[in-house]
């Protein structure tokens, strides 16, 4: 990390600010914990506005944060505590609409406004009754925002056309730190992992996330019926939990699949670095998918939905096929499987598209931009 002594100059206290999150997003949650590692080592103070569930999984304390319990509702209650904790800031950022949007009931009615940054993620989905809803909270989120940080391009567009005054791209990168690839595998990691998967002599296909339906698991075993035909048949492994659970074992059973549930698991990285493709059948995705960036950083080919903020992601760096057809999902997986020449292309393209995209310094360093132009007259204490 650079290193900055401090982000506030002699004579001026420490920048304080609040930061929203609702809890239920990995992205934003895990971007929210870099991001207050960051301004803490810059002298920044801050105080992360979560459910408990959120700062048990990420320890916003841990890199010297202070954490808040506000619950994932807009209830008076919720909205009290989240109001009571940004009473002292100088400046709020807030994650994702619904956390948005109890940043904005909590700082209405104050005589001395407090700048509000909004980050949007991802974009909200609903049908129905609930969509025009939805399109109430943007509208009023945008407007009462001093900028809007969108993590795609499509994002800040439509956070413009909703009626932002300003928009911007934002920079946000995939937390954590990046183990080398071993092309090699000098400690004979790859296929211990393989074994233990059961994809000895046959391809190994990786799909990681929550078994839920917006994950497209149910195109994905569409899919992997096509795969029977091929010698060796393809194992597909799903690293996830979930309410589908009990829905896709029957459809894998029922219809002899070659498909593994194996649960939640915390070692991702070697489970893809020993995949010989990545799959991301999603319907909707959050902006920046962490599978995508986690599968092009190990070098391991990507077949994705041209869903959200996938496209601009990954570039030409993976196999990007329309969502919810499990025909062109099954023909991308069998043609990269029998060309060797196109799954190590897509290996290269993935480090160099890998390489373009923000570092956490980066990001940092962005972010306090955008607060230093909000709150550069603050008063001198």
């Amino acid at each position: 990390m650079t290193p900055v002594s401090s982000h506030s100059p002699p004579g001026q206290s420490p920048l304080r600010t609040v930061q929203v999150l609702g809890g239920g997003n990995a992205a934003s949650s895990a971007h929210v914990r870099s991001l207050a590692a960051g301004l803490v080592a810059r002298g920044v103070k801050v105080t992360v506005c979560a459910p408990y569930e959120a700062d048990r999984a990420y320890d916003f304390s841990g890199v010297g944060a202070d954490h808040v319990h506000v619950p994932r509702s807009s209830d008076p209650v919720s909205v009290a505590a989240l109001r009571a904790a940004c009473a002292n800031a100088d400046l709020v950022h807030a994650h994702g609409l619904h956390a948005s949007f109890r940043a904005v009931l909590a700082l209405s009615g104050r005589r001395v406004g407090t700048p509000l940054v909004v980050t949007w993620h991802d974009r909200a989905h609903a049908d129905g009754a609930r969509a025009h809803l939805l399109r109430v909270l943007e509208r009023r989120v945008v407007k009462a925002a001093s900028v809007v940080l969108g993590t795609t391009s499509a994002l800040v567009d439509r956070a413009r056309w909703t009626g932002a005054r300003d928009a911007r791209l934002a920079a946000v990168a995939l937390p954590g730190p990046r183990r080398p690839v071993e092309p090699d595998d000098p400690d004979g990691l790859r296929p211990k992992v393989r074994a233990e998967l059961g994809a000895i002599g046959r391809p190994l296909l990786m799909a990681v996330g929550s078994l839920e339906r917006h994950r497209g698991y149910d195109v994905l075993l569409d899919a992997a019926r096509a795969w029977r035909r091929l010698d060796p048949v393809p194992l597909v492994v799903i690293a996830g939990e979930g309410p589908l659970r009990g829905e896709l074992q029957e459809r894998i059973e029922g219809e002899g699949l070659p498909v593994r549930l194996i649960g939640r698991r915390d070692d991702i990285t070697d489970l893809l670095a020993a995949a010989d493709l990545a799959l991301l059948p999603s319907r909707w995705e959050e902006s920046r998918s962490v599978l995508a960036q986690e599968a092009l950083h190990a070098r391991v080919p990507l077949v994705a939905t041209d869903v959200g903020g996938i496209p601009e992601l990954v570039g030409d760096a993976a196999e990007v096929v329309p969502h919810g057809n499990a025909e062109a999902l099954a023909g991308s997986v069998v043609r990269l499987l029998g060309d060797p020449e196109r799954r190590e292309l897509l290996r290269e393209k993935g480090a160099r598209q890998a390489a373009t995209w923000p570092s956490e310094d980066q990001t940092v360093a962005q972010v306090l931009s955008v607060y230093d132009e909000l709150t550069q007259l603050r008063p001198l204490t």
